[in-house]
Formats: C-alpha cells, structure tokens, sequence
C-alpha cells in the first residue's frame, strides 16, 4: 500500500510542476540575471506599449534601434515598496529606462532603474 501511494504522490508531484506534460517549471520560466549582458548597460527614452502589471514582473514593450523590445520590469511589491505606480507604467507614458540587453541577442532588456516624471526608481 506504502508503494502505490509513493507512486501516485511522484505521478502528482510531476504533473503539479509541469514536467509530465513537458512544459518549464517556475524556475525556467523566470529570466535570471544570467541571461543579460551587463557589460552591456542600454539607456534610452521611449514611450511604454502593451504594459502588463502582473508578476513575477511587470512588463512591456518599447521601440529601440528600429526594433519592438520586450522590457522587463521589476515584481509589482517592489515598484509599489519604490513608489512606482501602475498609474505611472501606463501605456503611451514616456520613460526612461537603463537596463541590460540579453545576451542571446534577443530584442529584450532587463531594467536597473526608471525614469517616469522625474523620478528615478531602483528595480534591482
């Protein structure tokens, strides 16, 4: 009896973290730091498009060298804790932003800090 319940406690266990049906767990899916270049330090200021507020991080999109990159921000506890607001990160706001481009080449940058009306915000 002790055996059939291991194995259908392993089955679940698989099939809760998603490695049954073949799809990344929260660790895979979740960008480290690892993945960005941080010899590599991008500023420029553009104007948000399709920001998400959601976690693990708030996201969006900017145009930058003639290409749509994904920016990705900071956990929504920690923006909020700095004084960013979702008011703030809304679509169309102007902002400026210095963060670290992927390393893959990817059109993606992973933000230090914001400038949004004249404040600055940490992220990191």
């Amino acid at each position: 009896m002790n055996f059939l319940f291991a194995k259908r406690f392993l089955l679940g266990a698989f099939v809760a973290t998603g490695l049954w049906a073949g799809m990344p767990t929260g660790a895979e899916a979740h960008h480290g730091w690892s993945s960005y270049d941080a010899e590599k330090t991008i500023t420029t200021k553009a104007t948000l498009q399709d920001v998400a507020w959601r976690n693990p991080h708030a996201q969006a999109k900017v145009e930058y060298e003639g290409k749509t990159w994904d920016v990705i921000l900071a956990p929504i506890s920690r923006m909020e804790a700095r004084g960013l607001t979702q008011e703030m990160l809304k679509d169309g706001a102007t902002v400026t932003l210095e963060g670290y481009p992927r390393s893959d080449g990817t059109a993606e940058m992973r933000l230090e800090r914001i400038t949004v009306d004249g404040k600055t915000v940490e992220l990191r």
